[in-house]
């Protein structure tokens, strides 16, 4: 009887895996001894980690802003007389003033439609009287006009018309350096609408004094109250107790017609997009920029640039929900950039 045939030299070995990847796998679960200065090198740098953390988190670093964008700072050089101003007093404008010498004919105002009949441009000049008359009481206060350039057939702004037009009123002297239009009234160019009228003129608060405001007075329709004490205050986060609106509405506006026509198109559509950033309220503000203007607000405040890009969607929880970053309200004292 024959023996069987061995097989076991055919039969096919094994491959070793010398791949790359399998050397690292390999290095990297080997065994290996670790002393105990590796392990209290290791826990020193766990530790260190920690607790730069934690400070950060505590201490959050003061924002220079001119350390970001140094050359577009290096011409600006805030006076000593703005280090103590912390009132913004905000005129949200509403037309654009064309005249010279007289502002209660509607044919001196850029107007549209709804704005025209008995008493609108008297409230206008209202606004600015009411809102000077404050600035005057309160010298730690800046006036500030917010309108952008939002009508084709005219050059200027709706807040440099309102500036000029208290000029020529006599309500700001231009006579001297040091007049109040020199130290306490300037002009927001940008805003499109009354939630930009508020955020761009605290932007611009920033910009004229080199530091934020601890408090705003609005100066507008009484009608229109409920929008921006409410809506667009809480969409900014601003403190209620640090909020004041002062309301003037044209002597017939009590009227219903007026109050249905905030509520329709105004105060509803915020509750729907309270930051004004879709659909509706975002059309508006394309109509209302015929010239394509964009704000410099990212440069000359960038401590609010996650704010002025926000735009909560579905992906956020809905177009109401609030803005959750950082803001520089959110501390007790709104430190003066050195």
């Amino acid at each position: 009887m024959l023996p069987s045939p061995s097989v076991a030299r055919y039969q096919r070995r094994p491959r070793l895996d010398t791949s790359p990847r399998k050397k690292i796998i390999d290095t990297l679960t080997r065994r290996s001894r670790l002393t105990n200065l590796g392990v209290v090198i290791i826990s020193g740098f766990c530790a260190l980690s920690l607790f730069i953390n934690l400070r950060y988190w505590a201490f959050p670093p003061h924002f220079d802003a001119t350390r970001v964008h140094g050359l577009a700072f290096s011409a600006i050089n805030w006076p000593s007389t703005r280090k103590d101003l912390n009132h913004l007093i905000m005129v949200p404008c509403h037309s654009i003033w064309k005249g010279t010498d007289s502002w209660l004919d509607e044919d001196d105002w850029v107007l549209e439609t709804y704005q025209k009949g008995p008493g609108r441009v008297r409230a206008f000049y209202q606004h600015i009287e009411r809102s000077v008359e404050l600035a005057d009481s309160d010298p730690k206060s800046l006036l500030v006009f917010s309108g952008g350039q939002t009508k084709p057939f005219s050059s200027t702004t709706e807040a440099e018309s309102y500036l000029r037009l208290a000029q020529a009123a006599g309500l700001i002297p231009t006579e001297t350096a040091q007049s109040f239009v020199h130290s306490r009234a300037t002009t927001e160019n940008y805003a499109m609408d009354s939630y930009q009228n508020i955020l761009f003129s605290i932007a611009r608060f920033r910009e004229f004094t080199g530091h934020f405001p601890t408090k705003i007075t609005v100066v507008g329709y009484e009608f229109k109250r409920p929008r921006f004490t409410k809506l667009h205050r809480e969409a900014l986060r601003w403190p209620q107790h640090r909020f004041a609106y002062v309301g003037v509405d044209p002597e017939h506006d009590g009227t219903t017609n007026a109050v249905e026509g905030e509520r329709l198109n105004g105060y509803i559509p915020y509750t729907l997009d309270i930051y004004g950033c879709h659909s509706v309220l975002l059309d508006k503000r394309r109509q209302r920029n015929p010239y394509s203007r964009f704000h410099p607000y990212y440069t000359s405040c960038p401590e609010i640039a996650p704010l002025l890009d926000w735009c909560p969607g579905d992906v956020h929880g809905g177009r109401d929900t609030l803005f959750e970053g950082e803001l520089p309200w959110d501390r007790p004292t709104i430190a003066r950039d050195s």
